[in-house]
Order: C-alpha cells, then sequence, then structure tokens
C-alpha cells in the first residue's frame, strides 16, 4: 500500500516526528504542518488523507476541515485533547471521517488510516477490473467513470462519496444495498447523522450518470441493475 500522499496537521513537534515515522513505514509519502494557516496553503495539493489536530496556532482543525471539505472530499482523520465527545460529534457532523482522541497509540492510527484509504482508494493488490454498464466504464483502481457516448477522454465528474457509491453498487450489479450498508462503506462506522445523506448522494449519482439503472427498494436501499 504505497504511493499514497498523507498530509500531518500537528503543532507538538515531537509527536508529529512519532507520527511521521510510522506512516512513513507504510511506504507513505508525509508532510508536516505545524499550524493551521500553512495547511491551509496546501488544500489545494489534493493529498489522499489528511490528519488534523483540532488544537492549532492560528486556524483551528475546524476551519481547516471547512476549506478540506468545501470542494473535494479527501478523506480526514481528527486528533484532539480537548472535550473528547464534543470534539468527535462536531468533527464528524462537520465531514471528518475518523476521530482519535489523545493520548493514542501511533499504531491504532495507522490502522485508522489504512482502513480509510482502502475503502477510499482500494485494498492494496485487489484485482479490480473495469465495469462496463449503459456506456459507461468504471475503473475501479483510477477511480474514475468515464461517459463513452460523449467520448473516450469524457470522465464524469464525481466527488468521493459519489464514487465510492458508484464502485459499491456496480461491484456487485443487482445487489441490493441496504442504507446501513451503504453508510458504512461510505462513511465509515462513525458516521453520525441521517440516512437522508445517502439519498442525496443517489440523486447526485442519478443526475450525473442518467442512463444507469439506479433503482430504489422502498424501505430498504439501492441498487443498480445492467439495464
Amino acid at each position: 500500500m504505497g504511493d499514497y500522499l498523507v498530509y500531518l496537521v500537528e503543532d507538538e513537534e515531537n509527536l508529529s516526528e512519532v507520527i511521521k515515522a510510522y506512516l512513513e513505514k507504510e511506504n507513505w509519502q508525509v508532510k508536516v504542518f505545524n499550524n493551521g494557516q500553512d495547511a491551509a496553503n496546501a488544500v489545494n495539493d489534493k493529498p489522499h488523507l489528511w490528519i488534523l489536530d483540532i488544537m492549532l496556532p492560528g486556524m483551528d482543525g475546524y476551519q481547516l476541515l471547512k476549506m478540506i471539505k468545501q470542494d473535494e472530499d479527501t478523506p480526514v482523520i481528527f486528533i484532539s485533547a480537548r472535550d473528547q465527545d464534543l470534539d468527535r460529534v462536531l468533527g464528524l457532523e462537520m465531514g471528518s471521517d475518523d476521530y482519535l482522541a489523545k493520548p493514542f497509540l501511533p499504531q491504532e492510527l495507522i490502522i485508522r488510516a489504512k482502513k480509510i484509504i482502502n475503502r477510499v482508494y482500494g485494498s492494496a493488490g485487489q484485482e479490480q477490473k473495469k465495469i462496463e454498464i449503459n456506456q459507461y466504464v468504471v475503473d475501479p483502481i483510477g477511480r474514475t467513470v468515464v461517459d463513452m457516448e460523449v467520448g473516450e477522454e469524457e470522465l464524469v465528474d464525481l466527488t468521493t462519496k459519489e464514487m465510492d457509491l458508484v464502485l459499491l453498487l456496480t461491484g456487485d450489479i443487482g445487489k441490493a444495498f441496504s442504507r446501513d450498508k451503504i453508510i458504512e462503506f461510505v462513511w465509515g462506522d462513525n458516521y453520525f447523522g441521517s440516512e437522508r445523506a445517502v439519498d442525496d448522494v443517489v440523486r447526485r449519482v442519478r443526475k450525473k450518470m442518467p442512463r444507469v439503472h439506479l433503482e430504489t427498494l422502498y424501505g430498504y436501499g439501492y441498487r443498480i441493475l445492467s439495464s
């Protein structure tokens, strides 16, 4: 599981050095920021994962999270030594993908980071073939969808969560997935919020990929049919 770029935002130098060393053991590229403003200037770099401390000089983690999630849906892990329950709920409500309270074992952070990267970008070594459906070509490895009706180079502009939903449903054509299962796959185990978020993502996918038969199973969930 290499070639992933992780941005770590942590003002405690000793802790950031320890975390960086553990992340690099996974063959991930790591860039460390010691304050929120420097990290904010790098939001457009679009790393694969952000790890954010909430308490930062200049700009706190909440402000930074809002900037990261404004245009992109890059996964974010929050870490904090403050009010654990409050920070956890607020962070998850604002879009963070996981939360760790200080002090924590660096290996626990690695396990959580691996889980998120596997979910969002696919497990290393996993054989994932391109899927063709109604003149759309879904590439699970490249995480792209090409609209062949328009042209071989015409990518469908999907957010991370829209892409996750497409990968889940097209990975097993015809299989029905409950809303709970979709939430677990797309948002993760620590999601706090309404199931309506699933319906919103489905609505956007239908609009962007109108030829796909994305069927609603009322009171249960969704599935994609072959035609």
